[in-house]
């Protein structure tokens, strides 16, 4: 990184939303940068941070070898701001107290600020934000004052004006938080003096050295999958590389309708992309013959793709590098480190031990609004730029239990219903991710006077800035009545239709 931008770490203590809250302080263009708890101070410091924030994490300060940090941190002179977890720890380790409430406060929640603040200045006196912990700071250490509070939390922030030393309990980071970003970027320029030099710019000039640098001459593949992230991908290392770039699109037999033949019209013929075509559905179906784990399609099918790679590779002089479309939410919900693990992801907890690909992945410290700036950014098309997130295990993980070939049509016939009546409606843009789901079980009904047992159809459509949290989208009543009747009319074996208003959390975006 130039040392012309300022820097801001987030220490991750196991969050969900640690690079969450550094794609936040990027979105006010100012650099950021993710560190483990585990860094040594020294270290940290030597970066030349011009603020630290700490995240929030699934632990409590009262386990046993709860994540902790050195607490010189405190006297390095630079500004600190925890966060939930991070909050909690700030307030033990100087002197306060954090109470266990045997509850929980989880989701929006309103908050009330009482007296002057700097990072809560200009805000209303009550406000909507988004909260998920359990314990509680119940009082501050010496030298801070409580400047909000709410049913779950006595103190919902804390601030010390002359060490430049802050909490909150809430999550800003998050957009269902009103008024989040304003306490962050209160943080970053009104307390740490930052200056907004950090653009999509300066990400796809780092990005193309750093591949240059990693591939050096060298042929390089890349798995096409027509997607965004993959799309973006193949963009960047184009760039940086050129005609040394081969995409390999893999046709898993789990793609939507016509899935295929867009991807080939449009990176072969529209764009005159070096483009190997496998027809493996065969291959991945017989491979997911009786499973029923999610976690064991996701990996099944990881390891299938890079077999695929493999072979494709011997026929291209042994190509040592493989691009991936790997973005932060996907490793952040495989694992590693701190963090939980939510689902291993088909190109993360799916990848096998003996893998002879050294991976070159530019995106996976981004988020898919990033990606998508920055596709823009490189002159790709709006429909590609902006097509809804499609998993990449694809139709395999919305169908609940067995993969067959009876349920993948069933499943594709549907879910081109739901995203033809979305489009029809003028919603496409407006919904994050939109699609049907098949669970393995089937319901009794009643068409043409007569007894049905069939299966159900579960139609998933959700609003969200970054995929790390969402909403249920609000679609109107006709645009769900029109999706039911003709899914029940046009696609054989279904006899029920339901809508999932589900949030994330507690529920993730797919089902599986």
């Amino acid at each position: 990184m130039s040392t012309a931008h300022d820097t801001v770490l987030v220490v991750d203590f196991g969050a969900q939303y640690a690079q969450l809250i550094a794609r936040r302080v990027r979105e006010a263009r100012v650099y950021s940068e993710i560190v483990p708890r585990t860094m040594p101070l020294e270290e940290m410091l030597a970066k030349r941070p011009s603020g630290i924030i700490f995240s929030g994490g699934p632990a409590s300060v009262h386990v046993d070898d709860a994540p902790s940090i050195d607490a010189a941190v405190y006297d390095a002179g630079v500004p600190v701001l925890g966060i939930c977890y991070g909050a909690q720890l700030v307030a033990q380790q100087l002197g306060g107290v954090v109470e266990r409430t045997g509850g929980g406060e989880y989701g929006r929640t309103t908050m009330t600020r009482h007296g002057p603040s700097i990072v809560l200045a200009g805000l209303p006196e009550e406000q909507s934000v988004w909260m998920s912990h359990g314990d509680a700071i119940s009082s501050v250490p010496d030298g801070f004052s409580a400047t909000a509070s709410s049913s779950g939390a006595p103190v919902a922030a804390l601030e010390d004006r002359e060490r430049a030393i802050f909490g909150v309990q809430f999550h800003p980071e998050v957009a269902h938080t009103e008024r989040g970003q304003d306490v962050l970027r209160a943080f970053l320029f009104d307390v740490c003096g930052c200056d907004p030099t950090w653009t999509n710019t300066n990400i796809i000039e780092e990005g193309v050295a750093a591949i240059r640098a990693q591939v050096g001459g060298e042929r390089v593949l890349c798995g096409l999958s027509g997607g965004v992230d993959s799309a973006v991908a193949a963009a960047l290392v184009h760039r940086a590389v050129g005609d040394q770039l081969t995409c390999v699109f893999v046709d898993t037999g789990l793609l939507r309708l016509d899935e295929a033949e867009q991807v080939e019209d449009t990176f072969r013929r529209q764009f005159h992309v070096d483009l190997v075509h496998v027809k493996a559905a065969d291959r991945f179906l017989d491979l997911l013959a009786g499973v029923t784990e999610p976690e064991d399609k996701r990996k099944i099918i990881g390891e299938s793709f890079i077999r695929v790679f493999e072979e494709v590779a011997r026929d291209h002089s042994d190509a040592r590098f493989l691009v991936q479309g790997t973005l932060y939410p996907d490793i952040v919900e495989s694992g590693g480190g701190d963090n939980a693990t939510i689902k291993s992801h088909h190109n993360v907890g799916g990848l096998p031990d003996d893998m002879t690909f050294e991976l070159v992945e530019p995106l996976r410290n981004l988020f898919k609004d990033e990606v998508r700036a920055i596709g823009e950014e490189l002159g790709l098309p709006e429909d590609i730029v902006w097509r809804q997130p499609f998993p990449g295990p694809g139709l395999a993980v919305r169908i609940i239990g067995e993969v067959t070939p009876e349920r993948l049509e069933t499943l594709r016939q549907a879910d081109a219903v739901v995203l033809a009546e979305l489009r029809r409606a003028g919603l496409e843009r407006q919904i994050w991710q939109s699609f049907a789901v098949l669970p393995a079980v089937r319901t009794v009904g009643v068409m043409g006077d007569g007894r049905t047992y069939e299966y159900p159809i579960i139609v998933r459509a959700v609003t969200s800035d970054d995929a790390m949290t969402a909403d249920w989208a609000r679609l109107p009543h006709e645009v769900l009545e029109r999706i039911a009747s003709r899914i029940i009319n046009e696609v054989p074996g279904v006899n029920r239709v339901a809508y999932d208003i589900t949030s994330k959390p507690p529920g993730t975006i797919e089902w599986e």
